[in-house]
Parts: structure tokens; C-alpha cells; sequence
């Protein structure tokens, strides 16, 4: 028989693999800098936990989701996105209890999961990186994790993307919008899609974020939430416009963003680049909001919450295609050839020291003759190769070779610290 992995997921192997780290150590120095600590919640999570957060008419729970019974009988999902495990977290650890800061910032990374139709950029195995702040209803946060969000994609060298903002408003401005949108959209209700006929009686919201294009047309012409905001969610949204402005972040408002999550309210955001990597069309890089209910929901007190995630394949896709934005591989600083089999245990010995200073070095572990350990430091783009046989051993010296122009100088093996100095110096 012959195993394959599984439709929808990818090996992430040697070579790809670096760049993925290096894309989490940006995240990680920007997030630190904005006093965000990492968080790792399971894979796994009851069922309800994702239900109740992300709402029964979103895509992830009525179609998307690995849910399963396990063999207590119970109910759990892979997690599908990554904000309801960490507010689940958040309410069973008591994290808003007095002893800890608040807003209390986290941030996470790894697997998600969605049964969806795999395609470039996102496998039913996907990685998403994202950020939680609980505890305020400040807009000044909000702003904060936008602007944190622009650091993010300026640090991996990322510039030509633009953002975009909305505001689905508190409950009392939900409610009205909800009501004319049913207005607007219940005499129209035969010319929708399957999907969002089924939506109409649930969450009308969900329809303006339908991809199906006579949807579009139908909600191109429906009314704004914008005309049905309070006071008190019209102050919030001028607030985050001004702070913007402060900020010197450009911005654009698309009163028909919602978001694919029941769980937002106030602003909402998302940040879209058009790239090659997409085929030049406009793609969402980073997208999130502010969801003040969700703490509650899941069984919490009313905290406020702001945060946002981004998905780790599409933006290695943007990086890959400009090649400059991403991190060479890391290749051995030196590699020891053993010339015969009397040498082998001090190249051992040797390659052991380097390695403790800091040095990358290797060697042959195949029996490979000398002209093949020197293709092998070839490939493996060695900057320098120091062979060692019986005859330097008795004279204690050996050529030190720099593979980029061949240049050899000799060495004195009994004095490893001018070796050292030699291969740090390149």
C-alpha cells in the first residue's frame, strides 16, 4: 500500500521549513515590542466552544468543521480559528482576575482546521498567526492592534498593501440594521443564492459577505450600517478614524465588510494587497476586530475584546515572490574532510569544539572518499572546508579552503582559537 497525506494537507519540509520560522520571529519581536506574550491553547476543543463563538450560520460551523465524538461520547472539534481557544483559556484559567494586567495581550501560532476546498494559499491544514488583547473597550486598542498589524507586514519589507476599516456597531445598532436589512432584502429573497436564503431568517449580516456575484449585486444597493450607529458606536468609530490619522496609518472605509464570524462588533479591519502571488488580484493579508460579547458568551464576565489573525501560507506567498524578503538557508560555516580513517575521531573531536562556540560545521558520515566529501561541501555550500588526514595530524597544521574563490591559508590545528577567528571573520 502506498500512504499519501491527506487531501488538503502539505508536508512542510527542510528548505520551506526556515522560512516559516523566520516569519514567526518577526511576529514574535513585533508582538513582544507591543507587550504581547505567547499562548498555546489545543487542537482540540469542544464543539460548542467554536459553535457558540463563531455563530450557527457561518461557513465554519455549518460546513467547515472537523467535529467528531471521541471515545467519552463527547462532542469536540479541531480548532478552525483561533480566537475562541484563546477565550476559552482566558475564562476557565480566571485570567481577568485582579492579579493579572490588563488588557491582558496574548499572542499565538499553529494548525488550524477547515474541511473546505483546498486551493494556493490555504489547505485544510492551515497555519494562522494572531493576537488577542482582553480587557478594554478602549478605541485607542483597537488602533493599537492595527497599527501593530502595519509593523508586522513592514517589518517582513511589505509596503504595498492598504487598509480597510468598518464598524458593525454595538447590539442596540445591530438590531436596527438587522431590521432593515431584512426590509431590504426579504422582497428580493427568490434572486439570492441557496446559502443566503438560508442566512436571511439567521443572520442577514452574513449575506452583504456573500462571493456569490448576483448576492453582490442584490447587496451592492442594500442600506449601510453606518446610517444606523448610536451615539455611542458613532463616537468609537470617529475615535479609531482619529487615532488612525494620528497614527498616519491610511485608511479606507467599506461599510459592507462584516467579516465571516458572528463574534464582532465596533471596528472590524482588514489588511489586502494585490500581488503577483495571487494572480494580481486583491487578497486579504491580515484581518480582525473587536468582539465585546465573546468573553461572556463563553461563560466569562462582560470583558471587551480586540484582536486580529493572518493566515502563515499566504503570506509566505507574497514573501516567495519577492525573494529579497526572505532569509537565505543556513549553511555550514565549515565542513571537515577526513582524508583517511585514522583521522576520523579527531575530526570528530574537532567538529564538537566548533560547535560549541557557535559555529555551523559538519562532516562526511558515509565513508565517502576525499573528492567526494568535497563535492558534498559543494552542495551543501559550505563557506570553508579544512581537511584533515594522518600527515596533518603529525605536523599539527592543515589548509583552511574559502569555497567562494578557493583562497587556502594555513592553520595550526593546536591553536583552535585562530581557526575560529578565521571562519568567523569569513
Amino acid at each position: 500500500m502506498r500512504y499519501q497525506k491527506l487531501k488538503g494537507m502539505v508536508d512542510i519540509l527542510p528548505g520551506e521549513s526556515e522560512h516559516w520560522q523566520y516569519l514567526e520571529s518577526i511576529a514574535q519581536k513585533v508582538f513582544n515590542n507591543y507587550q504581547y506574550h505567547e499562548i498555546r491553547t489545543p487542537l482540540l476543543e469542544q464543539y460548542d466552544v467554536f459553535a457558540r463563538s463563531s455563530g450557527d450560520s457561518s461557513d465554519i460551523v455549518s460546513k467547515e468543521m472537523y467535529d467528531f465524538e471521541d471515545k467519552g461520547h463527547r462532542h469536540v472539534a479541531l480548532r478552525p480559528e483561533g480566537t475562541a481557544g484563546v477565550v476559552r483559556a482566558y475564562v476557565e484559567n480566571k485570567l481577568f482576575g485582579p492579579d493579572h494586567i490588563h488588557p491582558y495581550k496574548v499572542w499565538y501560532k499553529g494548525p488550524m482546521f477547515r474541511y473546505e476546498r483546498p486551493q494556493s494559499g490555504r489547505q485544510r491544514q492551515f497555519h494562522q498567526i494572531g493576537v488577542e488583547a482582553l480587557g478594554s473597550d478602549s478605541p485607542a486598542i483597537d488602533v493599537e492592534t492595527i497599527a501593530m498589524a502595519s509593523d508586522f507586514l513592514h517589518e517582513l519589507g511589505l509596503t504595498n498593501y492598504k487598509v480597510v476599516i468598518n464598524t458593525l456597531g454595538d447590539q442596540q445598532t445591530r438590531s436596527a440594521y438587522h431590521q432593515a436589512l431584512l426590509d431590504y432584502l426579504m422582497p428580493l429573497k427568490e434572486q439570492l443564492s441557496a446559502d443566503s436564503k438560508e442566512r436571511l431568517t439567521k443572520n442577514p449580516l452574513r449575506i452583504l459577505d456573500s462571493k456569490d456575484s448576483q448576492d453582490q449585486e442584490i447587496v451592492a444597493h442594500a442600506p449601510s450600517i453606518l446610517d444606523y450607529l448610536t451615539p455611542a458606536a458613532q463616537e468609537h468609530f470617529e475615535q479609531v478614524q482619529q487615532l488612525l490619522a494620528a497614527l498616519e496609518i491610511d485608511y479606507e472605509i467599506d461599510a459592507n465588510m462584516v467579516r465571516g464570524l458572528d463574534y464582532y462588533n465596533h471596528t472590524i479591519f482588514e489588511i489586502m494587497m494585490t500581488s503577483p502571488a495571487f494572480g494580481n488580484k486583491e487578497m486579504t493579508l491580515i484581518a480582525g476586530g473587536r468582539y465585546n460579547g465573546l468573553v461572556a458568551e463563553l461563560g466569562g464576565p462582560e470583558v471587551a475584546g480586540v484582536g486580529f489573525g493572518m493566515g502563515v501560507e499566504r503570506l509566505l506567498l507574497v514573501l516567495k515572490q519577492q525573494q529579497d524578503n526572505l532569509p537565505a538557508p543556513n549553511y555550514p560555516d565549515i565542513y571537515l574532510v577526513a582524508v583517511d580513517q585514522s583521522s576520523s575521531l579527531e575530526v570528530s573531536k574537532l567538529l564538537a569544539q566548533l560547535r560549541k562556540v557557535g559555529i555551523s560545521a559538519e562532516r562526511d558520515y558515509l565513508d565517502k572518499k576525499v573528492k567526494g566529501q568535497f563535492k558534498q561541501a559543494d552542495r551543501m555550500h559550505a563557506k570553508f572546508t579544512l581537511a584533515i588526514g594522518e600527515q596533518e595530524l603529525k605536523e599539527h597544521k592543515a589548509q583552511l579552503k574559502r569555497m567562494q574563490d578557493g583562497q587556502q591559508v594555513e592553520v595550526d590545528l593546536t591553536k583552535i582559537s585562530d581557526l575560529i577567528t578565521k571562519v568567523q571573520e569569513g
